[in-house]
C-alpha cells in the first residue's frame, strides 16, 4: 500500500491508530479520580506530542542515517516559528501560507549553514552546528530586535497585533489561528459516565501532518538515498574511496532535517501564534537530541515515541507536588506519610529533570537501541512464552517417535 512493504503499511497504520484515538488512549483515568494526574489526553499537551515529534523525526533522517550529530537544530524551529507569525501579521491567520513559508525559509536558511558545517565531520560539525544556533539566538534576542527592523521583536517574543496589515484577512474570518475557517482551538468534548475526551481541530491538523511526514521518512528510509546514507553512516571515507561524493547526499539530508524543524516551529506558531527567541537555545537542540537517542536512533518510530516521552514528564511530572503526593499516601501513618513525601519530593514538581535523567540512563544502559528495543525484546519474550506453551502442548498430544 502508497509503495510500502508490508511491514512499513502495518508501522504506518499503527502510527495513524494511535495518533487518531489519541484523545481516548491519553486519558484512562476518570476526570475526578486521583489518577487523573496522569491523564495527559487534553490538547495542547496532544499537540507537543506530534510538533516534537515531527521535529524528531527530521532530525533522526540527519542523526540516525549519516550520523552527523547536529547541536543547532532548534535554530530551524525558531525560524520556522517566526516566518510562521510574519505571515499571520501580513497576510492573514490561515494557517497553511504560514505553515508553507515556515518550511521554505527553514530549508534555505539550513541550506546556508548546512554547506559550511558540513565541511567537518564528527564532533567539529557538531561544534559549528551549535555555534550557528547560538549566533541564531543572538540575532533573535538582541540584533533583529532593533527598532529600525524590528524582525524578532527581542525577548518580548513576536506576535501579532491589530494594527498589522493581515492584506487577506476578511471581515469575517477568526482573529486567531485558523484552517480556512475552522479556528485551531476550536474543541469538542465528548462526556462517556466519568471520562471526558477532547477532539482539537489544532491537534487534528498537526496529527495529519505527523502521518504524512512520517510516510515521508519511511520512503526516505527505504529509498536509493537513504541507502546512500547509511553508507555514510558506515564508512564514509571507504564510500569516497569508491568515487563517489558523499557531501550533495549529506547537504540534502540536513536541508531535509531542516524542514522538518521549520514544519516543527511553524506548527507551533500556528497553534499559538507567538515566536520567541528561546525556542532557537541550545537546550532545545539538545532535547531533541535525547528524544531520538531515547526513542531509538535510525528507527522510524523511535523519535516519536522519545518526543512523547520527554514531553509527558515535562507536563505530567512537573505538576505533581506535595499536596498530590499527601493525597497518594494518606493511607499511611503520619510519620511514614511524611517520611514517603520526603523521599519522593526531589523526583517530582521541579525535580522532573531528576526523574529523567536517571530514566534515560537505564534506557542508554540496558537498552542501548532505546524504547524501540524495549519493545522489540518485550514482543521477542511474548513470543517465545507462547512458543514455549506449544511446545509443552504438542508434546502432551503427540507422543515421540
Amino acid at each position: 500500500m502508497l509503495g510500502l512493504n508490508k511491514k512499513d503499511t502495518s508501522l504506518l497504520i499503527i502510527v495513524a491508530i494511535l495518533t487518531l484515538l489519541a484523545p481516548f488512549i491519553l486519558n484512562p483515568f476518570p476526570a475526578g479520580s486521583a489518577m487523573a494526574q496522569f491523564n495527559a489526553g487534553y490538547p495542547d499537551l496532544m499537540q507537543r506530542f506530534v510538533i516534537f515529534g515531527i521535529f524528531a523525526i527530521g532530525f533522526n533522517i540527519l542523526f540516525g542515517l549519516t550520523g552527523y550529530l547536529s547541536f543547532g537544530h532548534a535554530a530551524f524551529l525558531g525560524v520556522g516559528s517566526y516566518s510562521a507569525v510574519w505571515m499571520f501579521k501580513l497576510l492573514s491567520y490561515n494557517v497553511i501560507p504560514a505553515i508553507a513559508l515556515s518550511v521554505v525559509v527553514a530549508g534555505l536558511f539550513s541550506l546556508l549553514i548546512g554547506y559550511v558545517s558540513l565541511r567537518r565531520s564528527g564532533i567539529y560539525f557538531s561544534i559549528l552546528t551549535l555555534a550557528f544556533a547560538q549566533m541564531s539566538f543572538a540575532l533573535a534576542y538582541s540584533v533583529l530586535s532593533n527598532p529600525k527592523f524590528n524582525l524578532t521583536n527581542g525577548e518580548t517574543g513576536l506576535q501579532v497585533y491589530a494594527d498589522d496589515p493581515q492584506i487577506l484577512q476578511g471581515a469575517n474570518s477568526p482573529d486567531l489561528p485558523h484552517l480556512f475557517g475552522l479556528p485551531m482551538r476550536s474543541t469538542y468534548t465528548l462526556e462517556v459516565g466519568a471520562w471526558s475526551f477532547d477532539f482539537n481541530a489544532g491537534y487534528y491538523l498537526c496529527a495529519v501532518i505527523m502521518m504524512a511526514v512520517f510516510y515521508l521518512a519511511i520512503r526516505i528510509f527505504r529509498s536509493p538515498f537513504g541507502m546512500m546514507l547509511r553508507a555514510v553512516k558506515s564508512n564514509q571515507q571507504r564510500m569516497n574511496y569508491t568515487g563517489l561524493n558523499s557531501k550533495p547526499y549529506t547537504l540534502a539530508a540536513f536541508v531535509i532535517s531542516g524542514m522538518y524543524a521549520g514544519l516543527a516551529g511553524g506548527l507551533m506558531a500556528a497553534m499559538d501564534p507567538l515566536a520567541g527567541a528561546e525556542r532557537m537555545q541550545w537546550t532545545a537542540s539538545g532535547e531533541v537530541v535525547l528524544m531520538t537517542i531515547l526513542g531509538g536512533t535510525g528507527t522510524l518510530i523511535g523519535p516519536v515515541l522519545g518526543a512523547g516521552f520527554i514531553k509527558y514528564f515535562e507536563n505530567i511530572f512537573s505538576k505533581i507536588n506535595d499536596n498530590v503526593l499527601h493525597g497518594w499516601f494518606s493511607f499511611l501513618p503520619d510519620g511514614m506519610e511524611d517520611a514517603m513525601v520526603f523521599i519522593v519530593h526531589p523526583f517530582i514538581g521541579k525535580g522532573w529533570h531528576l526523574t529523567l535523567g536517571i530514566l534515560f540512563m537505564l534506557v542508554v544502559i540496558f537498552l542501548p537501541g532505546g524504547l524501540v528495543e524495549g519493545g522489540q525484546r518485550l514482543l521477542n519474550w511474548v513470543r517465545g512464552r507462547r512458543s514455549g506453551a506449544d511446545d509443552k502442548t504438542a508434546g502432551k498430544t503427540e507422543p515421540a517417535e
